[in-house]
């Protein structure tokens, strides 16, 4: 974004309106022409959208058949179009939106304003929008966190309406009829220190050693939402303790990093509250589960945006069946924390870099914290995480650095993992594949043999995450390896087995195994964020890639 400025002359721009667009491409390759914003036929229409348009190509055929200039491939010039349709027809241009509103396929967030009129206008439909209201301005933007450093009164947008703003005020309008809406605007007053890197060359590596303190306003705050509490959201864990202790299953909905911490979920539920649960990756809960789920039935949709597209989407289907959902993000006011009958907060302020860090962690505490809850066991066992978190990142930092570079000279490696610590492989994998740009593929250490084992080379670099209690398994896996001449990096607890078996071992603090799979993340995040800065690039922000995923 700084090269675009730069090449752009942004900084040198003047005028009391603007229109940007970050895009995360859907509809049409990333190019100039792709790029947004798009403007109308003659050029007296502009705008932008977040999101995705999914009858874009029936709609682009229309417009063309009906004489209008369509330039790009992208679903934010039909958007423009849908509007000049009714415009040239003449509607007005509220009318003219309530209009292209049916005509739009998907989810979006809409920006539009006429080259001569001091106004813009805004629609929202799936996807986030929020306003902002400051000291003689006015903005509108799909991500909260770009408003606030100006402003922090903000006004939250529902799906079909309207918002026209001027630079000193703004209207609310329904969709529906077109009807003034009020609202009143609210004050977010969470701090705004995540937004600065504190000394941090980067906010991964800032936000990895901010894990411990997250997790232990995670857990007061749980602990906070007990019965005994007077707090208006006490009754939110009860409450989801309860339904899930009569339901006929449990689901546990994610997607990416979200679905990872859903599979140390399942397992921490079986192993220490004997219940069973299915995780599942969001898109194919709709086709392998939703029918067949019913009132019965709980899940819980997890989702560190609180606006993942695919979370939302099998939420909507769950519901239809009648299925409880509750929900867990990191984003309140968010549409999943809107829709759900309850949704557990994660406490980890703004995460700024892509890679998701601190977010899964407390996703991970949160059910390590309800299995416990469920098992009747003490939670108070579980304040130690904190602590252990940053004992771990102050002994294997060094352990990280100096295997880093000899790994690096990879571009394929493996991260294997059993149990609880399965989970933490796949997590691992997809840090190292989200900012190195390296391939590594997440595995159960046991099915390495079925098949992956045929890629082993020598010096081949295999991670290892072991629990406590399933270093017997994993030596038999770090002996198939290393008999083929792979190098097998293990993580773990100390452990003379481990010391005697692995090429290197990285060693964790003493804990219990649950908690010691919940450390195991650590180093392998540590390893994605050296490995990309070695290769030079930016681990907060990967290609290809965006924080909140709003479309399909």
């Amino acid at each position: 974004m700084d090269e675009v400025a730069a090449k752009y002359n942004f900084a040198e721009m003047t005028g009391s309106r603007g229109i940007t667009q970050l895009r995360w491409a859907t509809f049409g390759e990333p190019s100039q022409v792709n790029s947004q914003p798009h403007l109308d036929s003659d050029g007296d229409l502009v705008g932008a959208h977040n999101g995705n348009v999914v009858n874009n190509v029936e709609l682009r055929q229309q417009f063309m058949a009906e004489g209008l200039t369509v330039r790009s491939m992208n679903d934010g010039e039909s958007c423009v179009h849908a509007v000049e349709r009714y415009v040239d027809k003449g509607y007005d241009f509220i009318d003219a939106i309530r209009l292209a509103y049916g005509d739009l396929e998907g989810d979006y967030a809409f920006v539009i304003g006429r080259v001569d009129d001091d106004r813009l206008y805004a629609f929202k439909k799936g996807s986030g929008l929020v306003v902002g209201l400051g000291e003689g301005f006015t903005c509108v933007s799909s991500d909260l966190p770009s408003i606030l450093p100006l402003t922090r009164n903000i006004v939250r947008m529902n799906d079909g309406e309207i918002v026209t703003f001027w630079a000193d005020h703004v209207e609310l309008r329904s969709v529906k009829d077109g009807s003034v809406l009020d609202r009143e605007p609210e004050t977010v007053t969470e701090t705004m220190d995540a937004v600065q890197k504190g000394g941090y060359p980067h906010f991964m590596l800032k936000e990895i050693h901010e894990q411990s303190q997250v997790a232990r306003e995670l857990l007061h705050m749980l602990d906070g939402m007990s019965e005994a509490s007077p707090r208006a959201d006490s009754r939110g864990v009860q409450t989801v303790l309860e339904k899930m202790r009569t339901a006929r299953q449990l689901y546990f909905i994610g997607c990416g990093t979200s679905y990872h911490a859903c599979l140390a979920g399942a397992v921490y539920f079986a192993q220490i509250a004997g219940r069973s649960v299915i995780p599942v990756l969001a898109p194919q809960f709709v086709p392998q589960y939703a029918p067949a789920v019913n009132h019965e039935d709980v899940g819980l949709f997890v989702s560190q945006s609180g606006e993942t597209k695919d979370v939302l989407n099998a939420l909507q289907i769950a519901e239809e069946r009648g299925m409880t959902c509750f929900g867990l993000a990191n984003v309140i006011g968010s549409t999943l924390t809107k829709a759900t009958a309850c949704t557990l907060p994660l406490c980890c302020g703004y995460e700024i870099s892509v890679p998701a860090t601190k977010t899964f962690t407390n996703q991970v505490v949160t059910f390590l914290y309800l299995a416990y809850r469920l098992a009747g066991r003490d939670t108070k066992e579980l304040a130690v995480i904190p602590d252990l978190m940053d004992k771990t990142l102050e002994m294997v930092a060094p352990q990280v650095e100096a295997i880093t570079p000899s790994v690096n000279e990879w571009d394929d490696l493996y991260c294997l993992g059993y149990g609880a610590t399965y989970a933490m492989a796949l997590e691992g994998a997809l840090k190292l594949k989200e900012i190195t740009y390296a391939h590594c593929e997440g595995m159960l250490s046991t099915e390495f043999k079925h098949g992956p084992l045929s890629a082993v080379t020598k010096g081949f670099p295999i991670l290892f995450a072991a629990g406590p209690t399933d270093v017997g398994l994993i030596v038999s896996g770090i002996n198939e390896v290393t008999c083929r001449g792979a190098r097998a990096i293990a993580i773990g607890e100390e452990d003379a087995r481990l010391r005697a078996n692995a090429t290197d071992l990285i060693v964790l603090p003493k804990s219990t195994p649950e908690i010691a799979s919940l450390l195991g993340v650590l180093p392998l995040q540590l390893l994605s964020y050296h490995m990309s800065v070695l290769r030079g690039f930016d681990p907060d922000f990967p290609r290809n890639l965006s924080k909140t995923l709003t479309v399909d």
